[in-house]
């Protein structure tokens, strides 16, 4: 038992480590003191590394804070004293007041962690949102009960280069575009099933120095030739993304915590910001 617990916080010291580490580098926070007496208040990177050790041990704020309380080494880390730890409504206000610029360069630092292979492979899946009351739902215009979620996933070693949310439901070659603008100068091969079927796609990944290994959806003889051609080692590379989405649900659970969109967004840009640096982590030790 001993053993046990003093794995489980060897674990906790080495995330806590990596994600104050990327926390600093994310808010360009390297020089600035964890906490500035007056108006100054906590440091971002402070924020952003609170946030993901609370995603990471899967606790409600005051639970979060009240754990960390009894933690002196990973406080520590923090660069606080326990008595310098704020408050739980600090910490849940300032997650907001953040932007989402912050939240993106960590997932982007999280991708450095690990060297990355030549195989990328992108799919969706859906994030169920918060219950919401009726009246909340009439006022807020809330009507889709899932959150599209588009990955964009290193086939060797499952890191998630980034993530794509959506409130609408478009079209997965249009999301793909997205995605892919933003990552090009990280994806070599491409692999995707039909739903991202597109000239278009498959033009402009090309012209950007990309292979696609994409399905075709098979409307006539020369779509099927076209399938019969496609490297099947390449191809059946494509369901690590489903498995990523597996895990990352198994970890975090399939409903998001935040009842409001754009907090909906910011948290699954941070679970995979975590799930990367656990990843990371375990390939290190293993």
């Amino acid at each position: 038992m001993k053993r046990e617990k003093a794995s489980v916080q060897s674990s906790l010291t080495r995330f806590t480590s990596r994600v104050v580490s990327l926390a600093k580098k994310a808010t360009d926070g390297a020089s600035e003191p964890p906490v500035q007496k007056g108006d100054g208040g906590y440091a971002d990177w402070v924020i952003v590394a609170i946030h993901g050790l609370r995603e990471y041990l899967d606790h409600s704020y005051r639970l979060l804070l009240d754990e960390l309380s009894e933690m002196d080494d990973i406080v520590e880390k923090l660069g606080l004293t326990v008595a310098e730890l704020p408050d739980f409504t600090t910490v849940a206000v300032r997650y907001q007041e953040l932007k989402m610029a912050v939240w993106r360069a960590l997932l982007r630092l999280s991708t450095e962690l690990l060297e990355t292979g030549e195989v990328q492979a992108i799919d969706a899946t859906g994030f169920d949102r918060h219950g919401a009351s009726q009246h909340y739902a009439t006022r807020t215009g809330y009507t889709f009960k899932a959150v599209k979620t588009t990955a964009l996933v290193d086939c060797d070693t499952g890191l998630i280069l980034d993530i794509h949310c959506s409130m609408t439901h478009p079209h997965d070659t249009q999301i793909g575009e997205q995605v892919l603008k933003r990552n090009l100068d990280r994806v070599e091969i491409l692999t995707a099933d039909k739903g991202y079927d597109s000239d278009k796609l498959r033009e402009f990944l090309r012209q950007n120095g990309v292979r696609p290994v994409i399905r075709h959806r098979e409307f006539t003889s020369l779509d099927a030739a076209h399938n019969a051609r496609i490297d099947d080692d390449i191809y059946h590379q494509r369901p690590i993304v489903e498995s990523v989405f597996h895990a990352m649900k198994q970890r975090f659970g399939a409903t998001l915590r935040a009842r409001i969109w754009f907090g909906q967004f910011r948290e699954l840009v941070l679970k995979a910001a975590i799930l990367n640096i656990t990843t990371a982590i375990s390939s290190s030790t293993a």
